[in-house]
């Protein structure tokens, strides 16, 4: 069975839309793990080695990319890398509500730009339109009735900055790849070998006691980063950068909900105003 990329279409297609959706309620419950985890060094390492133990079937039934994609894999792991670094400690200093929408949001605009000058993708009025209706409901997460930490709000900003420069680079590559499963795979496994690496190096006899008490979360959270992306290294494929990356960051919505339900926080008014933004954002980018 061939994996080999079909045309790409320049709207969003429905059933692209809904996988990213999927992907985007993946990525949210992920990224909820590793907020629950304490430990931010232990819930990184454990998440990389759930992310690497689900990549290896991908690997082995799929064919290796084309060697015009190397350059572009090994770019996206180095700048995954660099994203997991300054995710941690954006979690280590930042409420989960406020850096998380802050990093996620940033990407949209940045990858439209991007994709624009590298991809030749030149959006839509309506594309634009709801990237800016979504990114503009999700800076309502961030800055209505609070006041941001700046050391938190800059490790967002730059975090965002690193989602947008994958997230483009990765959309050329798993185009020139010539399947999604082996650039998939070797993205996934090489990624996930070199947190775990530091900190069992780092923390050495300590690693396996300190990580026994919440192996099943930080592993269950690995597999579930590998759907998420997996989706969205898919949906690459199939329709423009742009709208993807904006759709892609609704996650944060559903990061909103599962924030009221399991760490009790307040959905609240700038919650109620990002939704009604981003579905409106959502219903610009699928009708147009």
């Amino acid at each position: 069975m061939s994996l080999a990329a079909p045309a790409i279409h320049s709207g969003l297609p429905l059933s692209v839309a809904l996988v990213v959706l999927v992907a985007a309620v993946a990525h949210a419950t992920w990224n909820s793990i590793a907020h629950g985890i304490d430990d931010k060094l232990i819930s990184f390492a454990l998440l990389g080695i759930g992310g690497g133990i689900c990549a290896l079937p991908i690997l082995l039934l799929s064919a290796a990319p084309d060697r015009a994609a190397v350059p572009y894999l090994l770019t996206s792991v180095v700048l995954h890398t660099v994203y997991n670094l300054l995710l941690m400690r954006c979690y280590r200093i930042g409420e989960f509500s406020q850096v998380y929408p802050v990093a996620r949001g940033t990407s949209p605009l940045v990858v439209t730009i991007l994709s624009a000058v590298f991809v030749h993708e030149t959006p839509s009025g309506g594309e634009i339109a709801g990237v800016l209706t979504i990114s503009f409901g999700l800076g309502c997460l961030v800055f209505i009735g609070r006041r941001p930490d700046r050391r938190a709000l800059l490790a967002a900003f730059a975090t965002g900055l690193t989602i947008a420069a994958y997230t483009t680079v990765d959309g050329i590559g798993i185009r020139r790849s010539g399947g999604n499963g082996g650039y998939t795979g070797w993205l996934m496994l090489l990624e996930s070998l070199i947190i775990p690496a530091a900190v069992i190096y780092l923390r050495r006899g300590a690693f396996v006691r300190e990580a026994r008490p919440v192996w099943w979360q930080g592993m269950l959270g690995g597999g579930v980063s590998v759907l998420a992306y997996g989706l969205v290294l898919w949906a690459q494929t199939r329709g423009a950068l742009a709208p993807i990356a904006a759709l892609r960051e609704t996650s944060i919505i559903v990061g909103a909900i599962i924030g009221t339900i399991f760490f009790h926080e307040k959905f609240g008014r700038s919650r109620t105003i990002a939704t009604i933004f981003v579905v409106c954002g959502i219903l610009l980018l699928n009708i147009t």
